[in-house]
C-alpha cells in the first residue's frame, strides 16, 4: 500500500470519550494513544459526561497526580469507591435506554476490574468502546513506539514514520499549534477533522450535546457508528 494511503491519528487516552473522538478513530488506519505526554488536570483524561434526568453530570476516575507526571505515570485513587459510583450512575440514568441490556454486562465487567494507573483504564476503555462501535482502526500505544522526539511536532512525525504513514489526521484546531511546514518537509500530508455532531434519540427530553459515546451506544446500539458517519457525510 502507498504510504500516502495510510492514515494516522494521535490522541491522548481519555476516559469514556465523546463522539468526535471516535469519529476521528473511524477515519484512520492507526489510532495512536499518546500516553507518554504530560497529564492535563481538569480536562477529559479522567472524566466525561453522561445525561441524567436533571441535565448532564460527570463520571470521574479520581487520581493521585503530582505535576509534571506523564499520563502513564498517574495512579488511580482507589481509596474512593469510584467504580461502584460510576456504574451506579450508568444503571440509574440509562436503565430504560433502548440498548442498555445489550452493553451493560460488558460495562459491568470493565468496572469490576482492578486498575492501578489512569492510562491502563483509559486504554482499556477506549478499546472496549471501539469494539462496541465496530470501528476497524488499529490502536497503538505511543510509549510502545519509543524512542520518539520530545518536540511535539517531531513526535507526531516520528509516529507516522514508525507506522509507514504519509497522512496525518489532525483535530479541527490542529493548525493553531502544529508546524505544518515540518510535516511537509517530512513528506507527510496533514488533513483536518471536520466533525458535525449528530442529534439522536436520548432519554430525558431536550438533546444534550457532547456526552460520552456511552450515551449514544446505550440509546442507539448497533446504529451508533452509522449515525456518526451519516452526519459526517460518510
Amino acid at each position: 500500500m502507498d504510504k500516502r494511503e495510510v492514515i494516522v491519528a494521535v490522541h491522548q487516552p481519555q476516559f469514556m470519550p465523546w463522539l468526535g473522538y471516535f469519529d476521528k478513530m473511524d477515519r484512520c488506519d492507526f489510532f495512536v494513544l499518546l500516553d507518554n505526554v504530560q497529564y492535563k488536570k481538569n480536562e477529559y483524561q479522567n472524566r466525561n459526561r453522561i445525561k441524567t434526568s436533571t441535565g448532564w453530570q460527570w463520571i470521574t476516575v479520581p487520581v493521585n497526580y503530582r505535576f509534571p507526571q506523564k499520563m502513564n505515570e498517574v495512579l488511580v485513587h482507589n481509596g474512593l469507591d469510584w467504580r461502584k459510583k460510576n456504574l451506579h450512575a450508568l444503571e440509574v440514568n440509562y436503565g430504560k435506554a433502548r440498548c442498555f441490556k445489550r452493553y451493560i454486562d460488558d460495562l459491568r465487567e470493565f468496572y469490576l476490574q482492578e486498575w492501578q494507573s489512569l492510562s491502563q483504564i483509559n486504554i482499556a476503555c477506549v478499546k472496549l468502546l471501539k469494539e462496541m462501535l465496530g470501528i476497524g482502526a488499529r490502536i497503538m500505544i505511543a510509549s510502545e513506539l519509543e524512542p520518539l522526539s520530545c518536540e511535539p511536532n517531531g513526535r507526531l512525525i516520528d509516529i507516522c514514520a514508525r507506522l509507514g504513514s504519509g497522512t496525518y489526521l489532525a483535530g479541527r484546531d490542529g493548525a493553531k499549534y502544529m508546524n505544518c511546514d515540518m510535516f511537509r518537509d517530512a513528506s507527510i500530508n496533514v488533513v483536518f477533522q471536520e466533525f458535525r455532531h449528530p442529534v439522536y434519540s436520548q432519554l430525558f427530553g431536550k438533546f444534550e450535546y457532547f456526552m460520552s459515546v456511552v450515551d449514544l451506544l446505550l440509546n442507539c446500539g448497533e446504529e451508533s457508528l452509522e449515525i456518526i458517519r451519516k452526519e459526517n457525510g460518510r
